[in-house]
């Protein structure tokens, strides 16, 4: 599966932020439509995790601990929808996208939350995750939903953010996984093979803005790939949690103390 907006070279930045410029208004529209709602139980599910830590994890914790006070920060925010579950939850978010379009949908959507007590309170911040504008040691959490499949160079990005973490401090990152079975794996690339550059087409005016995600996932190493990078670039306790046969997956992890 090929898409004009992937391209696994010098020009994948450029290319990936043409991209999410092109759908930032229909972004949220279209997650809804292809995970039939899902992707909010997902990422509610990482916002628990975050809280959870490795103990917790390893018993499937129900989140029963929450971020609050913790300084998080949300890269690859898009239109904010975890950064904006962090902040509900008393955490000191930062959101950070390298697209301005996405930025301003998130913003927006703080505008939109209810009147009643004190709403979300999130640095929205345009940066590239290969090079953040923080010093070392400052995070409780890092979360990424969506993205780590987009940088140009994973294992730098990983790298960057493991550098901005606090010791014992967490990452956690939501993307499409790789089913280990066969079967689903096929019918899963099938599904995003057809029914995805339709949609791309419906709602954004072209196909291969929902093409790339196949594209994308092609190349991407998924979950089982993630553990083993985290691992080298130096996280501990990594591991990762599956959703629908594997078709998407949490990864996570934590800094050395």
């Amino acid at each position: 599966m090929q898409s004009k907006f992937y391209q696994p070279d010098a020009q994948r930045a450029e290319k990936v932020h043409e991209l999410f410029a092109t759908i930032a208004r229909r972004y949220d529209l279209l997650n809804d439509i292809m995970s039939a709602g899902l992707h909010r139980h997902w990422k509610r599910r990482l916002v628990e995790l975050a809280g959870a830590g490795a103990e917790g994890r390893r018993l499937k914790s129900d989140g029963q601990k929450t971020a609050s006070g913790k300084r998080v920060l949300d890269l690859c925010c898009g239109t904010g929808d975890i950064a904006l579950m962090f902040a509900r939850r008393g955490a000191h978010v930062t959101g950070v996208d390298f697209t301005m379009e996405m930025l301003r949908v998130a913003n927006a959507h703080r505008g939109d939350e209810p009147r009643t007590g004190s709403r979300p309170q999130i640095a929205w911040i345009q940066a590239d995750a290969l090079g953040l504008p923080f010093p070392d040691d400052v995070f409780d959490v890092v979360s990424v939903g969506y993205g780590l499949r987009n940088l140009a160079d994973i294992e730098q990005g990983l790298r960057e953010i493991l550098r901005v973490l606090r010791p014992a401090g967490e990452f956690l990152s939501l993307d499409f996984g790789k089913p280990e079975s066969p079967f689903l794996r096929s019918m899963y690339f099938g599904y995003l093979r057809t029914a995805l550059p339709v949609l791309g087409r419906l709602y954004c005016g072209d196909p291969d803005t929902h093409g790339y995600i196949l594209a994308s996932l092609q190349d991407y190493p998924a979950q089982r790939g993630i553990k083993e990078l985290m691992k080298r670039c130096g996280y501990r306790d990594c591991g990762f949690e599956d959703f629908c046969g594997g078709t998407m997956a949490i990864n996570f992890g934590s800094k050395p103390g």
